[in-house]
């Protein structure tokens, strides 16, 4: 009864956690992504380019806040225009969005080691077994499985008009890693940032892995993802493109593909079995358009 009596108060006074069920304005940004897919190192773009004294994780849900970890309450008091953090899949009410997409055969690598260090799954799980439980939406329940939260991003965008205007833009964790002070200029260009190139390669340089791996060691008890985590094990890992090729059975990739091959096609990543994806045009804002052959 005392439990429900707190959650009824906390609800009453907006003390509750906002989740999904924040208040949106016209305003925001939200930054979406499926989990292990780049938003945390984005968050950290970001905030170092708007920020004069950068973010770190003791500062980062404040700054570029995450719902999922705060109450309805502190959102409300935050200041206007706000850029959100979200791993919620489409929602109609984000007016501006961000989506970072990333191959899901590296995802589900990252996921599989951020699920044991945060003792979802037991270390014991085979990597093999994770795989299964990854495209069936069984590893992350509340977001949908890879393809269905990607999925409702992109499809959003191919059949709505305002997501195909300046509200919407599409950055490729791949294309972060080869060049990302090149991604980030797109989205100050995108968010009405006037950086100038000096500052775009600070803010790069301030979210570089290897300084937010640094950040981690030392704050790792006061960010909320990491606080409960076990801690031999680290939140920010190779921050690389490509481990699946090394790292994932044969039989993992034909699983993975088997279920999303188009969606990788159509985002440019080249399928070991089933089929490849070739560039055939540029559309007005540079992102390539490819289809599978």
């Amino acid at each position: 009864m005392l439990k429900e009596i707190r959650f009824l108060y906390n609800y009453v006074m907006g003390r509750d956690i906002a989740g999904r069920n924040l208040a949106v304005f016209p305003d925001d940004t939200f930054l979406v992504s499926y989990p292990k897919s780049g938003n945390t190192w984005t968050r950290f773009l970001i905030g170092n380019l708007i920020y004069e004294n950068g973010v770190d994780f003791s500062s980062i849900n404040r700054l570029i806040p995450d719902p999922a970890a705060l109450s309805k309450r502190f959102l409300k008091s935050l200041p206007r225009p706000r850029v959100l953090k979200s791993h919620e899949p489409f929602d109609p009410r984000y007016q501006r969005v961000i989506c970072i997409v990333r191959d899901p055969r590296d995802v589900v690598i990252s996921k599989y080691h951020f699920d044991i260090k945060c003792k979802f799954i037991e270390e014991s799980m085979t990597l093999e077994a994770y795989v299964t439980r990854f495209v069936s939406g069984e590893a992350s329940a509340e977001f949908g499985s890879w393809g269905e939260n990607v999925g409702s991003w992109i499809g959003a965008r191919n059949n709505s008009k305002r997501l195909q205007d300046e509200s919407f833009l599409l950055l490729r964790y791949e294309d972060m890693i080869a060049d990302p002070e090149a991604e980030l200029k797109r989205v100050a260009r995108f968010m009405k940032i006037d950086a100038s190139p000096e500052r775009i390669a600070k803010a790069s340089e301030c979210s570089a892995p290897d300084r937010m791996r640094k950040l981690e060691q030392a704050q790792s008890l006061l960010w909320s993802t990491t606080r409960n985590s076990r801690q031999d094990r680290p939140f920010v890992r190779a921050a690389r493109s490509g481990s699946w090729t090394s790292q994932l059975p044969d039989d993992c990739v034909r699983e993975i593909e088997s279920c999303w091959g188009g969606l990788m096609a159509e985002l440019g990543y080249e399928l070991r079995f089933f089929g490849k994806s070739r560039t055939v045009s540029s559309n007005s804002n540079g992102e390539l358009q490819r289809q599978v052959v």
